[in-house]
């Protein structure tokens, strides 16, 4: 049924009613700002979402008790509401999202989504963001839509029919950018570090932000790269035009990138428009640990907050407060660790806070949230170097990572292994 607002389209929810958010860029703010002008008529509304963009005005106060939002990943518009109890965070893997959905575990009576106009064969696209929302469309009573004109139309587990859609809306708006960030010396040479463990005929997975777009621009002189992640940014476009991703050593979906979302400039939007050399896919199948196996070399480039001596990495909290999410780190991690030839990577900064902080610790801080465990680790690093972790002891591995830790830090990481661990470095 088509409405003329979103307030309309939203108006068959229901008191209690469990809902699901398309999240990343494809995050149907137009309807969430409907539901913030009718979710005073309800009682105990719940959205459920990962990061969310444009969705601020969900966290006006003046929603307690008719709206909480329950995060199971944690963005600039949500991070205040859960530091101060206004909001939840779920710490799950993001491969297992479709599973809570799918088993019941979760109950979900609608779910909201952006997607493409209908072609000719009345199929619409989630376009630039598949993750969780596949399950939530199997899994959701009522179905609720934004068609969007200026959403991609992308290939994989993307399509809905739009006679599988209760109530649509139609305004045509931009998607959001997210562009390159400026690329600092600190970045670089973490790019740089990064590239020298990258060996031809790899199969990348690689995030957003400065040190993927860092590493994948010191990538000009390899040959035969893939692309399986849950996400990619505008740092392929290059080497795919080069030549360089051509996707063709993988086991899997060879010669196609497989995503599971997207988010860059407009140039990127523009690429995976009806490119059937590009799939959105399941997130329970991209993140699938036995799926990211089956593809050789597959290398796995994540970030952290702060890493221990013994190898723990913190990615999700400073300290007790959220700050992002568990996310697909421990997914990807684990499958290339797993793949013949297969190689993780943590790379950070070596401090924090204008220099002031090492990200390198003797200890986690108190609460911090451990998303990749020292038994999974493998590669570190930073500005400083690689440490290579895996099959290392305490000692190896502290000597190691204080090898790499800012120099101002290193003689005192180097008593605190002693005082803390008992180790001799």
């Amino acid at each position: 049924m088509r409405c003329e607002t979103a307030e309309q389209a939203l108006s068959i929810l229901a008191d209690h009613d469990q809902i699901w958010c398309q999240s990343m860029a494809a995050t149907p703010w137009f309807l969430l700002r409907g539901l913030a002008n009718i979710a005073p008529r309800y009682r105990n509304l719940t959205l459920l979402q990962l990061h969310t963009e444009h969705s601020d005005m969900l966290c006006d106060p003046a929603l307690q008790g008719h709206l909480r939002q329950r995060c199971f990943f944690v963005g600039g518009s949500t991070r205040s509401a859960i530091q101060c109890g206004q909001a939840d965070y779920v710490p799950l893997f993001l491969s297992e999202i479709p599973k809570l959905f799918r088993s019941g575990e979760q109950p979900l009576d609608a779910a909201l989504i952006q997607v493409s106009p209908p072609d000719k064969h009345g199929y619409c696209s989630l376009g630039i963001s598949v993750e969780a929302t596949r399950a939530a469309l199997q899994m959701a009573k009522k179905v609720i839509a934004w068609v969007n004109p200026q959403m991609p139309r992308t290939h994989g587990d993307s399509f809905i029919h739009l006679s599988q859609i209760d109530r649509y809306v139609e305004f045509s708006a931009p998607m959001p950018l997210h562009l390159p960030a400026e690329l600092d010396p600190v970045t670089r040479q973490i790019g740089q570090h990064v590239a020298s463990l990258i060996r031809d005929g790899d199969c990348l997975q690689m995030g957003i932000g400065a040190i993927p777009d860092a590493t994948l621009a010191c990538l000009g002189s390899h040959q035969q790269l893939g692309v399986h992640t849950e996400m990619f940014s505008d740092g392929v476009l290059p080497l795919l035009e080069r030549g360089i991703i051509t996707n063709q050593n993988k086991k899997k979906h060879r010669g196609k990138i497989v995503t599971t979302f997207a988010m860059g400039s407009q140039a990127l939007y523009d690429f995976v428009d009806d490119n059937p050399q590009v799939v959105f896919l399941d997130v329970e199948y991209t993140n699938d640990t036995a799926v990211i196996r089956q593809n050789p070399q597959v290398v796995a480039i994540n970030s952290a907050l702060q890493v221990d001596l013994s190898g723990q990495v913190c990615a999700d909290s400073l300290g007790t407060k959220i700050y992002s999410g568990v996310g697909g780190q421990m997914d990807f991690v684990r499958g290339a660790s797993l793949s013949e030839g297969g190689r993780a990577v943590i790379a950070l900064p070596a401090t924090a806070a204008a220099g002031k902080v090492s990200r390198i610790s003797s200890l986690l801080a108190p609460g911090a949230g451990v998303v990749t465990t020292r038994a999974h680790v493998n590669y570190i690093v930073t500005e400083y170097g690689i440490a290579q972790l895996r099959g290392r002891s305490l000692t190896e591995r502290a000597k190691a990572l204080i090898a790499i830790a800012a120099p101002q830090f290193q003689e005192t990481l180097a008593r605190q292994a002693r005082d803390d661990w008992g180790l001799s470095v």
